[in-house]
């Protein structure tokens, strides 16, 4: 599947040097081993996998990334180009219709997203990661595989990850106070993500691990009308 792997300039199409296939070979064979523990005989797969197969799919994925970039000496670097691009998905509509539609093949794909890693600056082991699994139509499940490689390095780290929703960006005062509260209930230093949804309104929403902590507006006010109806 990954032998027709090509890397896009912004002239158009060009196909990898002899030299940049033999540096991106190994890399390449780690990712594709985890492509194809996850697809088994059924060949390419849908959007409409379960969250669990998306799920298993990410660890896989982002366990062998991080055991890449880790032989390599280079998980702080990987870690913070993901980090980078999930803010590029979290801040436009047009690259979440990208990685999520159907509609595409994994040939747009690919392209649109390469032309979009190299003007962010994004290159290296990250940069062929999200071509991977771009060419493997798993573009959608790459912000489940950057949560998975999150939650590796902060365990890596002797740390918990949480991924918090919040309606607005937090200040780096509400950010610290989080993380205390949140140590104080694991035990443990406590890494955050903070993604921005403004339909929940007001409050926090705090995935830790297999806990959630819903503490938004939005749930706030759908249990009130509940409870109305109840009464009415």
């Amino acid at each position: 599947m990954l032998d027709g792997l090509r890397v896009f300039g912004r002239a158009g199409q060009i196909g990898l040097s002899r030299a940049e296939k033999h540096n991106n070979f190994r890399d390449l064979w780690l990712y594709r081993n985890a492509a194809a523990e996850s697809l088994g005989n059924e060949g390419t797969q849908r959007v409409a996998d379960s969250s669990q197969s998306v799920s298993g799919v990410a660890e896989r994925y982002a366990s062998s990334l991080f055991a890449l970039a880790l032989e390599e000496g280079s998980v702080a670097d990987v870690a913070a180009a993901l980090d980078a691009f999930q803010g590029m998905i979290d801040g436009s509509a047009d690259l979440q219709r990208l990685i999520k539609s159907p509609v595409f093949s994994a040939d747009e794909q690919l392209a649109a997203v390469s032309a979009i890693l190299e003007k962010a600056g994004i290159s290296g082991i990250a940069s062929n990661f999200v071509k991977v699994a771009a060419s493997n139509r798993r573009l959608f499940a790459v912000p489940g595989m950057i949560r998975a490689f999150r939650e590796i390095h902060a365990r890596h780290r002797g740390e918990v990850s949480a991924e918090v929703t919040a309606a607005r960006p937090l200040t780096a005062e509400q950010e610290t106070e989080l993380k205390a509260a949140l140590k104080g209930v694991t035990g443990k230093d406590v890494t955050i993500n903070v993604a921005v949804d403004p339909a929940i309104l007001g409050g926090l929403v705090v995935k830790l691990g297999s806990r959630q902590i819903d503490t938004s507006l939005r749930t706030k006010l759908s249990t009130l009308k509940l409870s109305l109806k109840e009464v009415g």
